[in-house]
């Protein structure tokens, strides 16, 4: 494939994107709010800009992130964060007690995250200390 050919297709790619941006500035979404939904594009297009993306060339990047705005403003998109909630909880319920409130815990965020989803999982971690039981004095001993 010569350069020429490859421009051409880069810019066939852009007036896609650009053709579905202008789409979905043009209809009334009732998923994410449309100052979220443009927040969350320009978040994706800098991460896919950067290289930051996991599976994705760059242009197939682009074109996702324009993809996602466009069913944001449609409202087929929601910011997820009910669900996420809901997900979490379902997942603590499970438990009793104290496990489960620590575990409701951490899905709220308290506590430390480490790892990460594609590299097999998060792991969340909250440390509570619990006192120990009051030690008896023995009287000394002669």
């Amino acid at each position: 494939m010569n350069s020429r050919s490859l421009s051409l297709r880069h810019l066939a790619l852009a007036v896609g994107v650009g053709c579905a941006l202008q789409g979905a500035w043009a209809a009334d979404g009732s998923g994410l709010s449309d100052g979220d939904a443009q927040a969350r594009y320009q978040r994706e297009r800098a991460a896919c800009m950067a290289g930051q993306t996991t599976n994705e060339d760059r242009a197939t990047c682009l074109k996702e992130a324009g993809a996602a705005l466009a069913e944001a403003r449609k409202g087929n998109l929601e910011n997820g964060n009910g669900q996420l909630r809901k997900n979490a909880k379902e997942r603590c319920n499970v438990l009793a007690g104290d496990e489960r409130a620590d575990c409701i815990a951490r899905m709220n965020g308290e506590g430390t995250v480490s790892g990460s989803v594609g590299g097999g999982g998060l792991l969340r971690e909250k440390v509570t200390i619990v006192p120990g039981a009051p030690a008896t004095q023995r009287a000394p001993t002669r």
